[in-house]
């Protein structure tokens, strides 16, 4: 990638195949899309006018505009009057496999940090006993964490380990993430239930992230199993959907 002294961040070439059922716009949208993740295309930097960039990548302008809207849509590139199209921050995009956050991350080189706001040992509450499916005031280690890439707040995390399962500190939690400690201690995640919707953020959440209050916020809460059959944790997190998303494969 090269970058003119205007600002203009030039698209490298990309590879399109016109036989696949895939849209071409679609295919556009994806390979910029990741071009953006990696950092090929700078975060602040200009992309070409829509016609000089369908010209240099084979497909027509329609097809180029598409593609342009399908990441304005995403938030990754922002239509500005006077400036034309600039390439805001990436969101993390985050597969719906059984991995945490912090494993994402750091498979990403998106550089996971960890504060920690609380870390209490106290019996669990009987929706979290439920989701365990334990026997009600069971003792738990109920946390509240905020996950961050880089600098940049991502999700308040809440997670409930049962004692008997592992004795968490905080100090250990700020190096290394949930599922690696869990794995470690010898109790793999090997399936889990979760469940994904959005609210609105409260005051606390939008203070803590960075947004608006009311802002749009997605959540998650997920039990997981180990390959025995015990739930080993639950979690219920809340992220920024401005910088972050779900991403599924379906197959028929």
């Amino acid at each position: 990638m090269t970058e003119q002294a205007t600002g203009v961040a030039l698209v490298p070439e990309v590879a399109l195949d016109r036989g696949s059922p895939v849209p071409l716009y679609f295919q556009v949208a994806t390979r910029l899309q990741e071009q953006i993740e990696r950092g090929e295309l700078p975060v602040g930097g200009r992309l070409e006018n829509e016609v000089e960039l369908a010209d240099r990548l084979g497909v027509s302008r329609p097809t180029m505009r598409k593609a342009i809207g399908y990441l304005v849509e995403r938030g990754m590139l922002v239509r500005r009057r006077g400036v034309g199209t600039q390439i805001v921050h990436p969101k993390v995009r985050r597969p719906v496999e059984l991995t945490s956050l912090y494993d994402d991350l750091s498979k990403t080189g998106r550089q996971p940090r960890t504060e920690v706001r609380s870390l209490e040992v106290g019996p669990a509450t009987d929706a979290v006993a439920e989701a365990l499916g334990a026997p009600g005031g069971m003792d738990v280690t109920w946390i509240e964490r905020i996950r961050y890439a880089g600098d940049e707040p991502l999700a308040i995390m809440h997670n409930a380990v049962p004692l008997d399962v592992l004795r968490l500190r905080a100090e250990d939690l700020e190096r290394r993430g949930l599922y690696e400690l869990l794995r470690a201690a010898g109790y793999v995640p090997r399936v889990a239930n979760q469940v994904v919707g959005a609210k609105a953020a409260t005051a606390v959440e939008a203070r803590l992230l960075g947004e608006s209050r009311g802002a749009p916020m997605l959540t998650m809460s997920r039990t997981a199993w180990d390959e025995g059959g015990r739930a080993i944790e639950y979690g219920a997190h809340v992220y920024r959907a401005s910088r972050y998303s779900f991403e599924l494969t379906l197959a028929c």
